[in-house]
């Protein structure tokens, strides 16, 4: 998601995003250490996604 369309989005949109990438990230770092992972770039852009999603929160304080 781009940081423009995020901060779009309101308080609690932002608060239930970031909770469901970073579900995904666990999801999918547990299935890299088992060998499932087909796409390991979807990794790095969730990392990233959180990343601008708590940056963005943090400006809305």
């Amino acid at each position: 998601m781009k940081a423009k369309e995020i901060r779009e989005l309101s308080a609690e949109e932002i608060a239930k995003k970031l909770r469901d990438a970073r579900e995904e990230l666990l999801n999918l770092n547990v299935r890299k250490g088992t060998g499932q992972v087909e796409n390991t770039a979807r990794i790095r852009e969730l990392r990233r996604d959180i990343a601008r999603f708590e940056t963005i929160k943090t400006q809305k304080k």
